[in-house]
């Protein structure tokens, strides 16, 4: 069983999290049967971006990373408190032992961002919320990423984002990574998408 560890900050897009819930659970299901996710916070009660309550099974502090054989971030908005966790040195460490490992990260829209400020994106190819009213992508270049105008971005075990539009896409990539191309279209098909 390969684990995946859902990583949330408070103030994150419930739809962003629900697609590697929905996706993964799926092929546990109906695919492969080889995926698990795990959701895990800083916190026992996270509150989404427009006030959706969430209760992670585990906090970061009661869970062991060499456990997990990937990792998924939604984004959120700054205006909900997002980047309060997903900027602070717990849910940073989370994505650099994940790097270090080289097991594979896969974040959506503006969660690129907690990679950036991590570190793990310094000279990668990467994108961000690519919204033309936005400054994400400029501070996305400031952590040292390649920032390209791309929906979705994969350097080598690192997935990366331009928007919510992007979830199932990200997630569908994830799965493909986990298992493989045959299996993930096994899922689509089930799932509606072909």
């Amino acid at each position: 069983m390969k684990k995946v560890l859902l990583l949330l900050a408070d103030g994150f897009e419930a739809v962003e999290a629900s697609v590697f819930t929905d996706v993964l659970g799926w092929n546990k299901w109906e695919g492969d049967g080889s995926t698990e996710v795990v959701t895990v916070g800083l916190r026992e009660k996270l509150t989404c971006t427009w006030n959706f309550t969430v209760v992670p099974e585990k906090t970061i502090d009661e869970i062991l990373l060499e456990e997990y054989d990937a990792l998924a971030i939604p984004g959120g908005f700054e205006e909900a408190g997002f980047y309060d966790d997903a900027f602070s040195e717990p849910f940073l460490n989370v994505i650099r032992y994940f790097h270090e490992k080289q097991k594979p990260i896969a974040s959506i829209c503006v969660a690129s961002l907690t990679l950036g400020k991590s570190g793990i994106l310094e000279g990668r190819n990467a994108t961000t919320y690519n919204h033309p009213t936005s400054i994400r992508k400029e501070q996305l270049k400031n952590f040292g990423a390649n920032v390209k105008d791309e929906r979705i971005v994969r350097d080598g075990h690192i997935i990366t984002s331009s928007n919510p539009g992007t979830a199932f896409d990200v997630a569908f990539v994830l799965l493909e990574m986990l298992t493989s191309k045959e299996n993930v279209n096994h899922v689509k098909d089930h799932m509606g998408f072909v």
